[in-house]
């Protein structure tokens, strides 16, 4: 799509204002509204300024001059503003060298998909993640100094099959811990809801396949997205969430994408489903491999492996994720790759015997990734196990890995904690700086943030669950 194309979206739709999107270090959606009257094709190559000191990693104030150049491929019609108004992505540059900002995500994604050009290896990658969430009919939080609490429910979760309030019938229908897989209406209650979030989808151009309940308790769910290119997917990703948590909201309920809301039931995970292509073959394919994929593909997964607990810390990069990735709960930690096997942290789906089906999947990440990133971080990992021909080891078939110790088995596991992943990072990042893909300032802000507002200050506040641990002791 041209700027010629956007403008006439603009006049055909009679758009009032064009809605500017760009994503934080940390993966959030940011955004400021430009009337049309003020917009022209001027902004695609001078850009619009904004202050890059109030954004989370970005600049200090000393340097806070910052721009944003508007994608024009990405525009689409908002689909939840009352008044007409047009969204556009845009990348931050720095106005002085009028280069890409390094600590952009978006940039850094790009900047994947053009080294995996250079390498030679392969044209084009291919994702699948599958984002899961909750839909809540009601949530309370707060963390002061003299409480600390919070309070989820919905109408299908367990804990109410014994609820009556007063004027409003139990009607029953709950599902119980880890049995929401695939239920029907009435004890689905989301059906509509899912339905609407996915027409709402393929109004901004996400092309989704399959929509379901999840295994867990209180309203989890999934939507799947059709397989797209690396940046065009986590574009996807960002509209995923924002349209899940909108019309939720529109519904009077709220979406969470968080890695662990409900204890001792499943969490919300995002497997990453990944593939190489060269003019138009898929790489990953070889009809005399195990499990169909190719000896590339074997080293791709040798990659994920080996940097798998740096990889960690841009895949599940928030302390809560640590809390989902414990044995039990169908989230994958050790270090492995199985075909079919769902408790390896690496799969090899077996559904299609379809070469262009064929690819690798990567289960540990959860969706408060930030998507850029967390993409390309896999890509680099899976091209530095290619160019090193990384062996992965044998495959792991016929264990269930929830259910042994795996360390006993001297099966490598993913840290435990994001205070340990960030370590792992710190150590091993070298393959993510090739091409100049990751900056290493980029990378040392994501560790000091994460470390100083995350790691520390989980760290220092009192835990609700220590009382009743310790208040009598």
């Amino acid at each position: 799509m041209t700027p010629e194309d956007v403008q006439r979206m603009i006049d055909e739709n009679d758009v009032v204002v064009i809605d500017v999107k760009f994503t934080d270090l940390l993966g959030a959606w940011q955004h400021f509204s430009v009337t049309t009257s003020e917009w022209s094709e001027d902004v695609y190559h001078e850009g619009l300024g904004f202050d890059g000191s109030s954004i989370s990693g970005f600049q200090s104030i000393e340097r806070s001059d910052m721009i944003l150049i508007p994608d024009p491929n990405t525009a689409v019609m908002d689909p939840f503003m009352k008044h007409p108004t047009l969204s556009i992505m845009a990348e931050v540059n720095d106005p002085l060298t009028g280069e890409g900002y390094p600590k952009d995500a978006r940039s850094v994604a790009r900047r994947a998909e053009q080294y995996l050009k250079v390498t030679g290896v392969a044209d084009e990658s291919f994702w699948g993640p599958e984002p899961e969430f909750f839909v809540l009919d009601s949530v309370r939080y707060d963390s002061g100094r003299d409480s600390s609490y919070y309070y989820i429910d919905s109408a299908e979760a367990a804990w109410n099959t014994g609820r009556g309030d007063p004027g409003e019938p139990n009607l029953g229908y709950k599902t119980e811990h880890k049995e929401g897989y695939f239920p029907v209406p009435p004890r689905d209650t989301l059906q509509d809801l899912r339905t609407e979030m996915v027409l709402e989808m393929q109004k901004v151009g996400i092309e989704v396949e399959i929509h379901h309940h999840e295994v867990a308790t209180a309203g989890q769910s999934e939507i799947d997205m059709r397989f797209s290119p690396l940046v065009k997917m986590a574009d996807n990703v960002q509209w995923y969430k924002h349209v899940v948590r909108n019309v939720a909201r529109r519904a009077g309920k709220a979406a969470t994408f968080m890695p662990k809301p409900v204890f001792e039931d499943n969490g919300n995970g995002m497997h990453v489903h990944q593939s190489l292509w060269k003019d138009g073959t898929n790489l990953f394919f070889d009809a005399d491999g195990y499990g169909l994929i190719s000896e590339m593909a074997r080293y791709y997964i040798g990659g994920l492996i080996r940097h798998g607990p740096a990889l960690m810390a841009f895949c599940a990069p928030t302390t809560n994720s640590y809390k989902r990735l414990v044995p039990g709960y169908e989230a994958p930690n050790v270090l492995v790759y199985s075909a079919r096997n769902r408790s390896a942290g690496v799969r090899i789906p077996m559904l299609s015997k379809s070469p262009r089906s064929k690819r690798i999947e990567f289960r540990s990440p959860d969706p408060t990734c930030n998507p850029y990133l967390a993409f390309a971080a896999l890509l680099m990992a899976g091209l530095d196990g290619i160019a090193n021909r990384i062996d992965p080891g044998a495959p792991v078939d016929n264990v269930d890995l929830f259910e042994i110790d795996p360390r006993e088995h001297g099966y490598p596991v993913i840290p435990g904690s994001l205070e340990e992943v960030l370590d792992a990072l710190e150590q091993d990042n070298e393959f993510l700086l090739r091409g100049g893909v990751f900056d290493e300032d980029l990378i040392r802000t994501w560790i000091d943030y994460k470390r100083v507002h995350e790691v520390a200050e989980v760290g220092i506040r009192p835990h609700p669950h220590e009382f009743a641990l310790y208040f009598d002791a």
